[in-house]
């Protein structure tokens, strides 16, 4: 298949002071970039189209450095991410799927501290529809402090025809989290779980 087309992007950051407690030293950045891309498969069913996820690894490659520049460029200071992807009315959720290999190891390749798997969710959406994108520590999944969420989306996409593809980053801990569980400073970072 030919290379995605890439209609536009963003980068939406996000830094967090307090969430109505006290300041923390630092605070949280949160960061996602959002590309629209054609959906190859809009409005007929194709059987076979996994090929698309190779396809789709030089994108999620370039989204992944992106985002890690829009953070400050250090890749050592993301501590969650997750990724996701809304389809637009002509396409599948199936194609949304497609997203979770090229987006997923994209982030892993460029973030040492990466066992866990990347959460994901997928929809099928009208321009404007918006996506809560799960987030977990990038080390292990249980790390009760670090799951999050982060809500995305474009007001005119996806297009019938198109598809929005997500990667989300942050630097920590939700601000003031304090509702025990395995802590990031205990992990043993094994099996991407603890």
């Amino acid at each position: 298949m030919p290379e995605p087309q890439i209609r536009k992007s963003a980068i939406l950051v996000e830094t967090v002071h307090h969430e109505g407690g006290p300041a923390p030293e630092v605070p949280l950045r949160r960061a996602a970039i959002m590309t629209v891309i054609a959906n190859p498969f809009a409005g007929r069913y194709v059987e076979d189209i996994q090929g698309f996820m190779e396809d789709l690894k030089p994108l999620g490659a370039q989204m992944a450095q992106d985002l890690i520049d829009a953070l400050g460029g250090d890749p050592s200071v993301v501590e969650g991410y997750g990724k996701g992807a809304i389809v637009g009315t002509a396409g599948e959720v199936e194609h949304g799927a497609l997203w979770h290999a090229p987006g997923g190891y994209a982030m892993r390749a460029k973030i040492a501290d990466s066992m866990a798997i990347v959460p994901s969710t997928k929809k099928v959406g009208a321009p404007g529809a918006r996506l809560d994108v799960p987030v977990t520590h990038t080390n292990a999944s249980y790390v009760r402090s670090h799951f999050d969420a982060m809500e995305v989306g474009l007001p005119d996409a996806p297009r019938a025809d198109e598809m929005l593809l997500v990667l989300v980053m942050t630097t920590g801990a939700r601000i003031h989290a304090r509702s025990g569980g395995l802590a990031a400073a205990d992990i043993k970072g094994e099996d991407g779980l603890r």
